[in-house]
Parts: C-alpha cells; sequence; structure tokens
C-alpha cells in the first residue's frame, strides 16, 4: 500500500492492520522455514509496509501529542 492510503486511516484501524501485517510477517518467516515460501519478494513488502504503518502512528501521535 502507499503511505497516502494508510494517512487516511484511523489509528485504530492502523493498529489493525499492523497486528495483520505481523501475522502475516509470521506465517511467512514460517513458510521459509518449512521451504514452502513461493513468492520471497512478499517479506520485503509486508516489512516494508509495516515500518510504514509504525511510522504513520509515531506521526498522528505526535500531532496529537503537539495540538
Amino acid at each position: 500500500m502507499k503511505p497516502n492510503e494508510f494517512r487516511d486511516k484511523t489509528p485504530d484501524q492502523l493498529r489493525e492492520q499492523l497486528a495483520q501485517l505481523r501475522k502475516e510477517a509470521f506465517n511467512l518467516r514460517f513458510q521459509k522455514a518449512t521451504g514452502q515460501l513461493e513468492n520471497t519478494a512478499r517479506m520485503q513488502v509486508v516489512r516494508r509496509d509495516t515500518a510504514r504503518v509504525k511510522t504513520i502512528l509515531n506521526e498522528k501521535a505526535a500531532a496529537a501529542a503537539g495540538a
């Protein structure tokens, strides 16, 4: 997803998205360990999306604290 798509979401929706991404990352790591992972590029996409969500959550928290 693009950062603008994440910015449109509420903090609760972002936390839910973060939980889903963490579950997916766990499943991908498990698939890799067992040799069942077909799309290795998906791991990088999930990792970057997780970082984007965390960054945007921190931005929203800082904006709320400053306001």
